[in-house]
């Protein structure tokens, strides 16, 4: 595939080498082709100084040294090819090994293209008036994300920054990637990448499981639930500008602070705060129907009894296997399926309202300049359902990402408690039952979700919170209601 953009000037070409830092991935190798001048160490250097974030990294020319190497969010090195004439030169450089985990940028790629991968992405810079042409040649994978890339910088200066500095923020378990601009103040925005995803094969009824399991395929959700949010009175970002069909959104910045110390460990009175966000949430209805200004009316779906039924299953088709070396039997499907058949059923006339659906620690901003319910700044609400509100209890109080002390949870749920006992009326052992029942669909959940993510996605850093997910499952399978489940893992070896 062959594109080609037009640079007016070196801040031009400045960006490109920016925007190129958030398209490239481990293995790729980009050749960089072009006379003297053209701006290809201009390129190069902007490119590296972007994965690094730092603007004042030395980036030395590799003309004499031939590669220099970087340590950077992705390992990078920088090849200059002009004096190379033999290929066994370049294999004493490492050059397969740099592509192994790495990025690898090549100027001068014509004195030995036959040593490059056939999936390179090649830059040809020429002088074209008081600027220059790059052309850029690829193949589809690379290709797609490259031009997505740059369709993100028309999207910013469509909305009046055209200049503005991107920079890696983080990437999450689905398709969404995030990126931050800086200002000059100090302050940032925030740019969602939201790319659809492909429609998958058919799990239900004909749908496939974002539809069954009512997962937001694209970002009118989350910009009908911030909004509502925010007109409820809590902290949600702002939705600046937004290209649905496209998936960028240009957010507010609620803050980088969370609710973890830095050794990771929770900050109960954070913790606190967020418990106190629930108990006002979960005190008042909140609507179904939201209309999106420019977008449709968002219907919040139900977490009904098919999401839930296919989410705990992930337990038996992936975390099951994992553990016993075999696929589970029909007996074993068939008997936990009833369980859960008939746990679902006891839901029934338990209350309900907005579930964020991932209220937990990386999702939660702490913004202490603020008071009251504004100083907790919520994030990845777009999957939110109408659905019991233990839910969301028991996602922060086991959250999968940090250990919560059983006496730091107890003391935690009696916030929650107290809170909602002054807000009206409210059935506190009916709501305990409940929160024991979603910790274990929640945890069932998860279990089959991180060897999921393991073995189909290559995803295998989620595996660490195997243990812990394991644990707060223990621990919710302690409740009475829940004594068929809990004879059903202990008789399938499940720990």
């Amino acid at each position: 595939m062959r594109f080609s953009r037009v640079l007016a000037d070196e801040a031009e070409t400045i960006r490109l080498g920016e925007d190129l830092a958030l398209a490239l991935k481990p293995g790729d190798c980009l050749a960089l082709s072009g006379d003297l001048g053209a701006g290809k160490s201009t390129l190069a250097r902007a490119l590296l100084r972007a994965l690094a974030d730092d603007p004042d990294l030395e980036v030395p020319s590799p003309t004499f040294t031939l590669m220099q190497a970087y340590g950077l969010r992705i390992p990078a090195a920088h090849f200059d090819f002009y004096r190379l004439s033999a290929r066994d030169e370049l294999d004493e450089l490492g050059f397969d090994e740099v592509l192994e985990d790495g990025i690898a940028l090549v100027e001068w790629p014509e004195r030995m293209w036959e040593a490059l991968p056939a999936d390179r992405i090649t830059l040809t810079l020429t002088h074209e008036a008081d600027g220059r042409r790059v052309q850029i040649e690829a193949g589809p994978p690379q290709a797609a994300r490259i031009e997505r890339t740059l369709a993100m910088r028309d999207f910013l200066g469509a909305h009046g920054k055209t200049t503005a500095k991107r920079r890696y923020l983080t990437g999450d378990a689905s398709v969404r990637a995030y990126e931050y601009l800086p200002g000059n103040d100090g302050s940032r925005l925030i740019l969602m990448d939201w790319p659809r995803p492909p429609e998958g094969p058919p799990v239900f009824d004909g749908k496939p499981y974002p539809k069954v399991a009512h997962i937001a395929e694209d970002a009118w959700p989350f910009i009908a639930i911030a909004g509502a949010l925010r007109a409820h009175g809590f902290a949600a970002p702002d939705i600046l500008a937004a290209d649905c069909a496209q998936g960028f959104l240009l957010l507010g910045d609620l803050g980088s602070e969370g609710i973890l110390d830095e050794g990771g460990l929770p900050i109960e009175a954070r913790y606190r705060e967020a418990v106190l966000v629930l108990a006002k949430l979960h005190a008042h209805p909140f609507p179904r129907e939201i209309p999106v200004a420019g977008g449709p009316v968002h219907v919040v779906p139900d977490f009904d009894r098919v999401p839930m039924a296919m989410e705990v299953r992930l337990l038996v088709d992936w975390y099951l296997p994992h553990r016993l070396g075999r696929a589970a039997s029909d007996e074993e499907r068939h008997a936990y399926a009833g369980i859960w058949d008939r746990l679902i059923d006891g839901l029934r006339g338990g209350e309900t309202n907005l579930l964020l659906r991932d209220f937990h620690s990386p999702n939660i901003i702490w913004r202490p300049e603020e008071e009251g319910v504004q100083r907790i700044g919520i994030l990845d609400f777009q999957d939110s359902l109408i659905g019991p509100t233990a839910y969301d209890v028991a996602s922060l109080l086991q959250d999968a990402r940090v250990t919560i002390p059983s006496e730091m949870a107890d003391r935690l749920m009696a916030a929650y408690v107290e809170a909602r006992h002054r807000s009206g009326r409210f059935d506190e052992a009916r709501f305990r039952r409940d929160h024991a029942l979603m910790a274990a669909q929640r945890a069932a959940k998860l279990c089959g979700l991180w060897v999921r993510l393991m073995k189909r996605d290559g995803k295998p850093a989620y595996m660490k919170h195997m243990p812990r997910t394991l644990d707060y499952l223990k621990a919710a399978l302690r409740h009475e209601s829940l004594a068929e489940l809990r004879d059903w893992c202990a008789a399938t070896g499940m720990f």
